[in-house]
């Protein structure tokens, strides 16, 4: 039987709450302090092309929730959306299991990517042994408890907050502009010439500037609890893209021209690049003003992260797919899918130790992400194709915003899987070091979890419940 009312709180939250549920995933902040980093790695003096490119990328793949959050308001997200896209069902358990991927190794980007910041501020501390797993279980337990406590307090704080790092970010930025002066230059925007590393890296680097903004539909997770649903759904996807371009495209360039042009291939081997740079153009004030809002971004993006991985976790296990039933119970004091968030944070603090042991937290937090990356991009894909199957569903089908939008996304979105996986595989094979291994692991092992898994499991309830498959995803607020 198919779920007729929800248990979360309904009108909890407002347009602004929803918007900075998004822009708290992307955490922009600390996308300068990890994400950016592995960017300039991989594509140099050409990193802010990257970043637009995956600003655009992910901007087009926004129309797919954008217009899909107008017909259903369920706390699913991208996996309710692809199972009720079809009467059986079907798209619903992949995407359920590639969310899920997205979910336990994205949780990296907070839990060792604040380890890995705080090691940069305090070098002596990285004698300690195994302290970093100190500060990773900190962080968890403070994610857990707040999003514990019920949506309203969390995202209260993370829309305060988001908004000073948004105007400190660009403020910054501009400033460093101006005082680079002839410094200034086109170069970060040429795909060749004597500073670039082909246009390959750069598609690759777009991988991490896709994580840069991932987030920014997340809040079709809280679809069950926001006010009226299917207009402040959409409303907040357009502000947060906004707002993240506003934050992240200045700030790559400004980095790139406040570092050197020349000297832009020692960015990402320097232990704190980005702190460098704003102290130099910024003083001490901009310094400390950066520490202070990366720590907080961390922290935010937890929080974000945990509510809305909490909410279509509950809805997925709700609709007995993938998940326990279990974890669709609410916690009736505080209105949260308490069971939901603590599951997903445990095995997520588990996975993160583990690989932060082998490669250490910094780069542990890398090949985590890649495997981050490609996974999400899958889901994107699959909610591409539920848009056009949906609207076709319900007879609201135009060719413009659900047939070509959504499969130019999907060929874009391929075309990034492809160079991403050409990068890594000749690398690997050129050079197969400890790093480097590690990036063809995740790979594969993505791939076999999202293809194989996926497959595996939706032929499973095809075959044992059909029933349960064409129920799901069902659920729609009114």
């Amino acid at each position: 039987m198919s779920v007729q009312k929800t248990e979360l709180k309904r009108n909890s939250i407002g347009l602004l709450q929803g918007t900075f549920q998004s822009l708290g995933q992307v955490a922009p902040a600390a996308d300068i302090a990890i994400l950016l980093v592995a960017s300039f790695s991989i594509s140099g003096a050409q990193t802010v092309l990257s970043v637009i490119i995956g600003w655009i990328i992910y901007a087009l793949w926004m129309v797919t929730p954008f217009e899909l959050s107008k017909f259903k308001s369920n706390a699913g997200s991208y996996y309710a959306y692809a199972a009720g896209a079809t009467e059986d069902g079907a798209m619903g358990p992949i995407t359920a299991l590639s969310f899920m991927y997205y979910d336990v190794t994205g949780a990296a980007f907070g839990i060792l990517g604040l380890s890995s910041f705080i090691f940069l501020m305090y070098p002596a501390i990285t004698s300690i042994p195994y302290i970093w797993i100190l500060f990773a279980g900190l962080f968890t337990a403070f994610i857990v408890t707040v999003t514990y406590l019920g949506i309203r307090p969390s995202l209260n704080y993370t829309a305060i907050a988001g908004l000073m790092e948004i105007l400190f970010l660009l403020i910054g930025s501009i400033i460093i502009i101006i005082r680079v002066g002839s410094g200034n230059s086109l170069i970060p925007f040429e795909v060749t010439g004597k500073y670039s590393l082909g246009f390959s890296s750069i598609m690759f680097a777009s991988v991490f500037s896709i994580l840069d903004f991932t987030g920014s539909g997340v809040v079709t997770t809280v679809s069950e609890e926001i006010e009226k649903p299917k207009k402040n759904i959409g409303k907040s996807i357009v502000f947060a893209m906004i707002l993240t371009a506003i934050a992240l495209i200045p700030s790559a360039y400004a980095l790139t021209v406040g570092w050197g042009i020349s000297n832009i291939g020692s960015f990402a081997s320097h232990p704190d690049a980005g702190l460098t740079v704003f102290y130099r153009y910024l003083g001490p004030v901009g310094l400390i003003l950066l520490i202070v809002f990366t720590l907080n971004s961390y922290l935010s993006n937890g929080v974000s992260k945990a509510t809305a991985v909490s909410r279509w976790w509950y809805s997925a296990a709700r609709d007995n797919i993938v998940f326990p039933s279990k974890l669709g119970e609410i916690n009736k004091k505080y209105h949260s899918p308490a069971n939901a968030v603590i599951t997903w944070a445990v095995f997520s603090f588990i996975l993160d130790v583990i690989v932060g042991l082998i490669f250490g937290p910094l780069n542990a937090a890398f090949v985590l992400e890649a495997g981050t990356g490609i996974s999400i991009i899958i889901v994107h894909i699959l909610a591409n194709t539920s848009l056009t199957f949906y609207t076709r569903r319900i007879n609201k089908f135009s060719i413009l915003k659900h047939g070509i939008a959504p499969t130019a996304a999907t060929i874009i979105g391929a075309i990034v899987i492809y160079f991403t996986a050409y990068n890594i595989i000749h690398k690997y094979v050129l050079n197969p070091t400890g790093i480097n291994t590690a990036y063809f692991a995740s790979f594969i092992f993505t791939i076999i979890w999202v293809l194989g898994g996926g497959i595996s499991i939706t032929l499973h309830y095809i075959k044992k419940k059909p029933e349960v498959l064409r129920e799901a995803g069902e659920f729609n607020l009114r």
